[in-house]
């Protein structure tokens, strides 16, 4: 179960990083709740999830999904470079967390 909550938290700070983009843009209500929501879950399913595991690991594959997930919502969503050292670095990252995630 921890995993599932580094994931959710992870995909929670994708949603805060989102947020912070929307206050950027335009300070209102809504983008302050998106920021403030997606930060809170975030690090309470990260705490969460290092009852069980190793706060090293945890750590790593949580800001691993949360740079992949910012970087690809900037690519899809706000007009982001799609360079394909970009996408390289991207897919760098993502056998990285699962070489963690092998090492347990």
């Amino acid at each position: 179960m921890a995993w599932v909550y580094l994931i959710l938290a992870g995909v929670f700070e994708v949603v805060g990083v989102t947020g912070m983009n929307k206050v950027a843009k335009s300070k209102n209500l809504p983008a302050y709740m998106v920021l403030f929501i997606g930060f809170l879950l975030s690090f309470g399913f990260l705490s969460l999830a290092m009852k069980s595991l190793p706060m090293g690991i945890s750590y790593a594959v949580w800001t691993g999904i949360g740079t992949v997930g910012g970087t690809i919502i900037g690519m899809l969503f706000y007009g982001e470079s799609k360079d394909w050292r970009r996408i390289l670095f991207i897919g760098m990252i993502l056998v990285a967390v699962v070489g963690l995630k092998i090492t347990i």
